[in-house]
């Protein structure tokens, strides 16, 4: 007779089954982890519970995406499009919000973002058409716009998401710039640290350089 695995256990609710289903099926989470979480939310108060159950239903049902650069914000317009200190003649075209808030904590960077939602990636089923492309090159049409810099991760489908945007924002009357080369090629920008990071952004390159000497 074969043992039985963890992972083909039979467990004793149904209730608790689906819970461990949904916990597993988070990024890098295997079946143990989700069932330590599962089991972790029944010690806690019922109050703290339903609190927790009522934050994920507000977050899928509530949250709003800023219909400026589509970063995720509660109102129309996310607080770094609204706040009146930034400087909006500055884009900052990211992948997603990861790499938003890993330029952010940097305090280097003081203009404005455009969220993409991921680049370019065939293998994936990803087609520019998928992305926030269009939006972007709208906005780099007013005349407001002075200079779009490229932070998208120094990967074979980031680079070729930067090429893209790159052509179809040739002729508009800004200036295209890139990291420089202190996010090491292959990294996402997430997993850069700081002070690299914010060096990059202060050190950026005219984007055309980045290919021409490539």
């Amino acid at each position: 007779m074969e043992a039985t695995t963890f992972a083909s256990m039979e467990l004793p609710s149904k209730l608790l089954e689906k819970t461990v289903e949904h916990f597993e099926s988070l990024p890098g989470v295997g079946r143990r982890t989700a069932m330590r979480y599962a089991l972790h939310l029944l010690k806690l108060q019922p109050k703290t519970g339903l609190d927790f159950g009522t934050s994920i239903q507000r977050l899928v049902s509530e949250l709003n995406f800023c219909r400026i650069c589509h970063n995720i914000a509660d109102e129309d317009i996310c607080q770094v499009c609204a706040h009146p200190k930034r400087d909006k003649s500055t884009i900052c075209v990211v992948e997603d919000l990861r790499d938003l808030l890993a330029i952010e904590s940097t305090s280097q960077f003081y203009g404005v973002y455009h969220v993409l939602d991921g680049v370019i990636s065939p293998m994936d089923g990803v087609s520019p058409s998928d992305l926030h492309v269009e939006s972007l090159t709208i906005r780099a049409s007013a005349d407001c716009i002075k200079e779009i810099i490229f932070a998208l991760p120094s990967t074979m489908e980031g680079d070729t998401t930067c090429f893209y945007l790159y052509k179809k924002l040739t002729g508009k009357n800004v200036r295209i710039t890139s990291l420089s080369r202190g996010v090491a090629v292959g990294n996402d920008l997430q997993y850069t640290d700081e002070v690299t990071l914010g060096r990059s952004i202060i050190s950026r390159l005219p984007y055309e350089s980045s290919f021409k000497t490539a």
